[in-house]
């Protein structure tokens, strides 16, 4: 029998699509809201093959209707035929956007460069470049990988996902980039085990201009591992940090909390059992009013699958189902608050395979609150 409710109408665009513009793959996603509104989606445009190495750029889409519909790929970082990718943008009280990315040459596997077995030019190296016209222009890229990665890492990652600018307390305007290591093995062990992973982040009080590294989660124990983390600030100041972690901890999620603007843990990473996902990227961002925290994945426990946004009346401790996209393959994602009514979800998704398309929907703020 018909209930009589009539089902909702999502709005949902495809900013980027398998096969076009140039590129076999897109992957990685991450947005954010300029100045002007214009929403600006990023990821990597991977030109062979949907494999993580190789000829890989960082790309962007604008959209001046709030996801509605985009305009033409932008290249916005290259590194010949090598790869930049993972971006990280955020968005400055200025109005400036600073973009943190990370190149490796072109043939520089993750095992390997997890092995030791590349040289240091080839190996991870962390960029950074910035806006001041909303996106439509960038500056040329300049390295850092001096300042955000200690010389005994192999393995690096930023976010993915959008990064975070504070706006509360005495530590407001300081940029914050989750990333995450791998470190070298102890003794004969792999060097390609989960148990090496570990999680930093990287704090700017310049607005980009100089950088150092803030907590560092090192616990190559096998039970929380950090990988792949993003971030949010809460209403009384503290920095939630939410990760993707493949050990012997309940569930496939970690988090903690800072009350120093990234610069320590109030404690290390602990288990997060509330939210169930398979090992993958996802994404925080707190509404700011009203004070929900938002998370965004797949749902299925063991597969790729099932993109859920779920909320939290209680700063991250505990967690409720609000909305559910489909039951198709989906992988990685983020979110942005499009305007007081609207939020938006960039996620990787398809019929068959969860990388066919990155595609954008949007969200209406009462259904999460």
């Amino acid at each position: 029998m018909a209930s009589g409710v009539a089902a909702r109408t999502y709005e949902v665009s495809v900013p980027f699509r398998a096969g076009t513009g140039g590129y076999a793959s897109y992957r990685i996603p991450a947005v954010v809201a300029a100045d002007s509104g214009d929403l600006l989606a990023f990821a990597e445009g991977r030109v062979g093959s949907s494999a993580d190495t190789g000829d890989i750029d960082v790309v962007l889409k604008r959209s001046t209707d709030g996801g509605r519909t985009w305009g033409r790929l932008q290249v916005v970082a290259r590194n010949g035929t090598g790869t930049a990718g993972n971006p990280a943008p955020v968005v400055l009280d200025t109005g400036r956007i600073v973009l943190v990315h990370v190149r490796n040459g072109a043939a520089a596997s993750e095992s390997a460069i997890r092995r030791g077995e590349v040289p240091a030019a080839d190996g991870r190296r962390v960029w950074v470049q910035h806006s001041d016209d909303d996106g439509r222009t960038w500056s040329s890229s300049r390295e850092i990988t001096a300042q955000t990665k200690k010389p005994a890492w192999r393995w690096y990652a930023t976010t993915p996902g959008h990064a975070l600018r504070l706006r509360h307390g005495p530590h407001a305007g300081r940029i914050v980039i989750p990333a995450n290591h791998s470190l070298p093995p102890a003794g004969s062990d792999d060097a390609t085990s989960g148990r090496y992973n570990g999680g930093h982040d990287l704090l700017s009080d310049d607005g980009g201009r100089t950088w150092r590294i803030g907590y560092i989660d090192d616990n190559p124990d096998g039970y929380v591992n950090v990988n792949e983390t993003t971030a949010a600030e809460l209403p009384d100041g503290r920095v939630y940090f939410n990760t993707r972690t493949d050990a012997n901890a309940p569930g496939n999620r970690a988090d903690a909390y800072s009350r120093d603007g990234g610069a320590t843990l109030v404690k290390p990473f602990r288990p997060q059992a509330g939210l169930v996902t398979p090992v993958v990227e996802c994404s925080v961002l707190h509404l700011g009013e009203p004070d929900v925290l938002l998370f965004s994945g797949p749902a299925d426990p063991g597969y790729r699958a099932l993109m859920t946004v779920r909320a939290s009346d209680d700063g991250g401790v505990t967690w409720r189902t609000a909305h559910t996209v489909d039951g198709l393959p989906a992988a990685y994602s983020d979110l942005v608050r499009i305007d007081d009514d609207t939020v938006g979800l960039l996620y990787e998704t398809g019929d068959f395979s969860a990388y066919s398309t990155i595609t954008f929907r949007r969200i209406p703020v009462e259904e999460l609150v």
